[in-house]
């Protein structure tokens, strides 16, 4: 029986799984120097998983986490060189009325979410194999870094979830039924989705992504927590701290060495 409580345990310390996976334009190169970036309104949800497994949204929750990114993206951005503005709000740009930013963010999320879908879920689409990021924007995205001046908008997605009380209470109940010969199905308990995305203003081009996944098949496990200055700090350095050049680029800097 310790034995069984031992490999229990492991398995438990080994339920927490997280992971990333960058895609760029063929000829992306971080930016550098003085570049202007414009950072959008995250786009955030949090909630938490009731005992029959949905995810149940918190405002509270969701707008705390926000904030908290927000902090995080302008102290991780500091020692980079650029020219940082974040609209924490669609109003908070002078001059840009916010239904233009509300269209460029709802175009984003349809963009964006196909970039998940097709990059990272095996949903591959035949067209756009081999071509590293071929996705774009469009005038839109040309018009807003024609009017504002900035090179690069910064899009942010955010998913967090954490299990209930009744869903930690279910587990808990599942395990003890191994303790006497009957295992319950693994329920699953918190996690995290997100991505970012950095769009080029001249040219209205998708030109990186970077997709983070992490969860937890044990309820009451915490992968992060968005909610705090440091689960924050980690979604995104995570996200934005290594930006990946594209293959080209790549090439070309190993061939230098």
């Amino acid at each position: 029986m310790r034995r069984f409580g031992i490999a229990l345990l492991v398995s438990v310390t080994l339920a927490g799984c997280v992971q990333t996976r960058q895609f760029a334009d063929v000829e992306f190169a971080p930016p550098q120097g003085d570049y202007k970036l414009l950072v959008m309104r995250p786009d955030v949800s949090v909630g938490s998983v009731t005992t029959g497994g949905l995810v149940e949204p918190r405002a509270d929750w969701t707008e705390s986490a926000r904030a908290k990114l927000l902090a995080a993206i302008r102290s991780q951005q500091a020692g980079r060189g650029g020219n940082l503005r974040i609209l924490e709000r669609r109003d908070s740009f002078p001059g840009i009325d916010p239904d233009t930013i509300a269209e460029l963010e709802r175009l984003h999320s349809a963009v964006g979410s196909s970039i998940a879908l097709h990059k990272y879920s095996g949903a591959y689409l035949p067209t756009k194999r081999g071509k590293g990021l071929d996705y774009t924007l469009g005038e839109d995205a040309v018009a807003l870094g024609r009017r504002t001046g900035y090179d690069y908008a910064l899009f942010l997605h955010a998913e967090d979830s954490f299990a209930s009380t009744g869903r930690v209470a279910l587990q808990v109940l599942g395990i003890a039924g191994c303790l006497v010969g009957f295992c319950a199905p693994n329920i699953g308990g918190a996690g995290q989705f997100a991505y970012a995305s950095l769009v080029d203003l001249r040219t209205g081009e998708v030109v990186w992504f970077n997709v983070l996944q992490a969860g937890s098949q044990i309820a009451g496990i915490k992968v992060g927590d968005m909610r705090t200055d440091a689960g924050a700090a980690q979604m995104v350095e995570r996200l934005l701290g290594r930006m990946k050049p594209g293959k080209e680029v790549r090439r070309r800097q190993g061939a230098v060495r």
